[in-house]
């Protein structure tokens, strides 16, 4: 029973979409999403027949949708903005990509409803008001609010939207317990209990034709022999109980949340990738230890246009810290890495790696998830030589700079995972296969 897992080794935005989609070609039937929300974007670039780029942002739709053959699957840990997913689906079938039949909601994913996104704005403005040092800074699209309610079981599904009582039951309940948080607490405006149950109930015959039980349907094709390829959103360091917390995301973009959020045993995962950029990102805030504030970060965010799919927020960048990666590839258990935007490092003459941290004199290579400590450490550096080459146009890994390749098996043998795969570009075509040689 054949499942791969897809999982960012670091703060997000590490290209995974890329990866989803190019192993989506040949080697899925299914490509499930199985945690986060809208507040993921993952950007898929291809060439028309006209040969000119096209590029797409998926935020909830899994990356595998625009491969005929795929089906796509949202599962129960994934919470939904039913509004969002019908604005996407629009957006690709517009780009003439059939949907019907493809595409299946879990009957348990909860709702993202205007009440979740009002109550995290409304926290956020009060911290960044007050100075707050723990404001988070969230995309604002009601992704913690939500998976609060799930937790408190007073959140609401899918499946609720296909009995109208229930629904307006627990909707008037939701809201009016809301408005009270917005009304006393915040002092933001309330919302209209009549206008937003009238406008969900509509979402029932809008969304029915996708709502699945998911589950079911995922262990019916593993049963089968089918290969799901399972896809999270944002990255390990991210992760609620394993990242920099507080400044995370609300959900697990670990390995472990695949099983929780698709409902699949683990003894089904046979294969977990984990991808990294050649260097370091975060948006937000929280600790960063390599971040950069320098010229030598703008140029990389310059050269790897570094700006939010989502958001639209510039990244902070910095150089890749294998303290880290080191930590992400043990809670995951990676089988292999691929490495993304090597190219973005072409053209420096020298390449910093962080193989320890310095704290109160000691040094570590532990990575430390509590903020507070992490946001204290000092980075260790090793220094490697660059290379002057545009590798965009290379194919093969031999063809690559050795000092190009010396920076990949450097970085292999320091996490003691094999890299699989090299990303150096946007374009499904810049993928290069790494040789059994890179194996540690």
């Amino acid at each position: 029973m054949p499942v791969s897992i897809v999982i960012g080794s670091q703060w997000g935005d590490e290209g995974k979409g890329k990866i989803v989609d190019l192993l989506s070609q040949n080697d899925a039937d299914v490509v499930a999403r199985y945690q986060g929300g809208a507040n993921a974007g993952h950007t898929i670039v291809w060439e028309n027949e006209n040969g000119e780029d096209e590029e797409f942002v998926l935020h909830l739709v899994p990356s595998g949708i625009f491969h005929p053959g795929v089906t796509c699957v949202i599962g129960n840990g994934v919470v939904l903005d039913p509004e969002a997913v019908m604005q996407e689906i629009d957006k690709i079938q517009a780009l003439g990509v059939d949907v019907e039949g493809r595409l299946k909601i879990s009957h348990n994913a909860h709702l993202i409803m205007p009440y979740h996104k009002a109550i995290e704005a409304a926290r956020e403005k009060a911290r960044t008001s007050n100075d707050d040092d723990d404001a988070i800074g969230t995309t604002g699209r009601g992704i913690g609010p939500s998976y609060t309610d799930k937790f408190a079981r007073t959140g609401i599904r899918v499946v609720d939207l296909l009995d109208r009582d229930v629904l307006r039951k627990k909707l008037r309940r939701s809201i009016q317990e809301k408005n009270q948080i917005l009304q006393h607490v915040h002092d933001a405006e309330v919302l209209d209990v009549d206008q937003i149950v009238e406008k969900y109930v509509e979402f029932d015959q809008i969304i029915d034709e996708y709502v699945t039980d998911t589950s079911e349907y995922l262990n019916e094709q593993l049963a089968a022999g089918k290969h799901v390829l399972a896809e999270g959103a944002q990255g390990s360091l991210l992760d609620v109980d394993f990242g920099s917390y507080p400044y995370v995301t609300s959900s697990h973009p670990t390995a472990g949340g695949c099983c929780t959020g698709l409902g699949v045993p683990p003894t089904a995962v046979d294969r977990v990738i984990g991808i990294a950029k050649a260097y370091c990102t975060r948006v937000g805030n929280g600790p960063f230890p390599t971040e950069l504030f320098d010229d030598t970060g703008e140029r990389l965010r310059k050269i790897g246009a570094e700006f939010g799919a989502t958001t639209g927020r510039p990244r902070r960048c910095g150089w890749l810290d294998l303290v880290a990666l080191r930590y992400t590839a043990m809670i995951n258990g990676f089988n292999e890495l691929t490495v993304t935007k090597l190219d973005v490092l072409s053209g420096f003459d020298a390449l910093k790696v962080c193989v320890a941290y310095r704290y109160n004199g000691k040094e570590s290579r532990r990575f430390p998830s509590e903020a507070h400590t992490l946001e204290k450490v000092d980075p260790v550096y090793e220094t490697l030589p660059g290379w002057e080459e545009d590798i965009t146009g290379v194919r093969s890994y031999a063809d690559l700079p050795s000092e190009a390749q010396d920076y990949l098996d450097f970085v292999a043998e320091e996490i003691g995972v094999r890299v699989s795969m090299v990303s150096n570009g946007p374009k499904r075509q810049q993928i290069i296969q790494a040789p059994e040689r890179n194996l540690v």
